[in-house]
């Protein structure tokens, strides 16, 4: 502990220096904030408030105790020393996904967000308690799939393709990476934001996901180019324009299969709004507030920061020399071959 308290002391002095360095160099001068350039929202903060931490802002020292007890890839007391890969579980025992293969690929962050100079505990911020505010009985038959068991254990369901997480798939990338509601993951927090007159491109490391934005000159005149309801794209139909110095982006109809997988899920008649800001030269402040009375009982908002990294945007080569889907089926259907031979155990 006397470790963590002193590492917090360099910390907090950090944040002091950071705070009064980029106070006059916060907010962009002109209508259309800068947001181009290389960003990363690593962190080890969730979308919703911890069990047993009351407050949303905490100290230096406060971040670095609860950072070193948050779960990561769902294991009790964050990282620790071993490769992950030693003493592997039985079939079916928890943890047989071993921290995502071993630790090397393990780059959540490594303290709680940092957002305009404050720790914060929870992405949300509105409601006040820091949990998403779900209906226990919703309008909609709404069931988000967890694969966290199957990520645990090993197990999961392998009657086809279309069983297998969007993620495995190498679909879209696990987590929320690219949103809308874009929050960091186990790794491959990193972003490009690009920019010209008419569009705002943003693409997520993970899986290259890339979210092509179109801007107009008013959320009237940007509603009113929708596209068509059947399309039901990747990431929901996404509009833009600036605003008090802001990049407004509102989002409708998101396809079903991310729907079902997605931690910020809204039906045909809810909405996500984002809200992206320069707060220093290096940091972009992001928001988010999820509209929907069919899965929550009233709008909620979350917070989060960008922060410019010198890091490049690395190729995230999902399906090279990935034989996963094929072993995976192959193997489910070996072994109902066997089961209907009475071969099985």
């Amino acid at each position: 502990m006397t470790n963590l308290l002193k590492k917090a002391a360099r910390i907090g002095a950090t944040v002091i220096v950071f705070s009064a360095i980029y106070s006059s160099a916060i907010a962009q001068n002109s209508e259309r904030p800068d947001l181009e350039g290389i960003w990363t929202n690593a962190s080890l903060t969730k979308l919703s408030r911890p069990s047993g931490v009351e407050s949303l802002i905490v100290s230096a020292e406060q971040a670095l105790i609860i950072a070193a007890s948050t779960p990561i890839a769902g294991i009790e007391g964050g990282l620790d020393e071993g490769d992950g890969i030693n003493n592997t579980p039985s079939a079916s025992a928890d943890d047989f996904g071993v921290r995502a293969y071993n630790n090397f690929w393990v780059e959540p962050g490594s303290n709680l967000a940092l957002i305009k100079g404050e720790f914060r505990t929870s992405y949300v911020v509105n409601p006040e308690d820091g949990q998403v505010p779900r209906l226990s009985d919703p309008k909609y038959d709404f069931t988000r799939r967890d694969f966290g068991s199957r990520y645990a254990t090993g197990f999961g369901d392998s009657r086809g393709p279309e069983a297998i997480p969007n993620a495995e798939r190498c679909l879209l990338g696990f987590g929320n990476k690219a949103g809308p509601g874009m929050m960091g993951a186990l790794y491959n927090n990193t972003y490009q934001f690009v920019q010209t007159d008419d569009y705002v491109m943003i693409l997520a490391e993970m899986v290259h996901d890339a979210r092509i934005i179109p801007i107009f000159d008013s959320p009237e005149q940007a509603r009113a180019n929708r596209r068509p309801a059947p399309l039901e794209p990747w990431f929901g139909d996404s509009v833009g324009w600036y605003e008090n110095d802001q990049l407004v982006v509102e989002t409708v109809n998101i396809h079903p299969l991310q729907l079902s997988q997605s931690s910020v899920p809204i039906t045909k008649t809810g909405q996500i709004i984002e809200r992206f800001s320069r707060y220093s030269d290096n940091e972009i402040f992001y928001q988010f507030t999820v509209e929907d009375s069919n899965i929550y009982s009233q709008p909620w908002t979350a917070e989060l920061s960008f922060y410019a990294t010198e890091d490049g945007l690395y190729e995230y080569a999902c399906h090279e020399g990935n034989y996963a889907m094929p072993g995976i089926l192959a193997g489910a259907r070996r072994l109902e071959m066997e089961e209907a031979a009475g071969l099985s155990k």
